[in-house]
């Protein structure tokens, strides 16, 4: 607990969270990894109310109107690859619910759990992540959620190849990894 690592996808709650860095009585490092990309992205744009009221969420449920009776597989993301997620599952209309991890560290895996309880008939759990394999959270978040596994949910990651860069330098190879990791994410659907 010397740190707090975050990943936030949305502007009040990126709001709050500075806000509670602010107002904190414990001093600990925060580290936080939202892309500049988000500031300019219209997901992310947040309602004055939602600005002047609330408070910094560490997981935040599926922003869309979905049944959570039908919900079948969950994703759990961090980052602006919820947004990418989110888009494809509207488009294809699978029964799936995109849960946005928004801080890392401490792992809120009660938070978590919770939202799990709230889809019934969900027992596919995915972490997706646009980093690649050898990168990202992954490592991390099945150290600390592998237990899920007990009792009956089937866990599995979907990233990029492994690679020694973050980024491959060129527009249409990251497109084309980027198409291949939603591919991953709703196969089977």
């Amino acid at each position: 607990d010397n740190m707090q690592v975050v990943n936030t996808t949305t502007a009040a709650n990126y709001f709050h969270l500075l806000r509670r860095q602010v107002h904190s009585e414990r001093r600990t490092p925060l580290i936080v990894f939202s892309p500049k990309q988000g500031l300019r992205m219209k997901q992310t744009r947040s309602p004055i109310d939602d600005l002047t009221s609330g408070s910094f969420e560490e997981v935040l449920d599926d922003p869309g109107d979905i049944d959570p009776a039908a919900v079948t597989r969950i994703v759990f993301c961090s980052g602006k690859v919820a947004w990418d997620a989110i888009t494809e599952r509207d488009r294809l209309g699978a029964p799936v619910a995109i849960v946005r991890v928004e801080q890392l560290y401490p792992l809120p895996t009660e938070q978590m759990m919770a939202i799990l309880r709230t889809y019934p008939n969900a027992r596919q759990l995915r972490w997706l992540q646009e980093e690649p394999e050898n990168m990202g959270a992954w490592n991390f978040v099945e150290h600390h959620t592998w237990r899920v596994k007990e009792q009956g949910y089937d866990l599995h990651h979907v990233a990029r190849v492994e690679s020694g860069s973050p980024a491959t330098g060129s527009k249409a190879i990251h497109d084309q990894e980027l198409a291949d990791l939603m591919g991953r994410v709703f196969h089977g659907l």
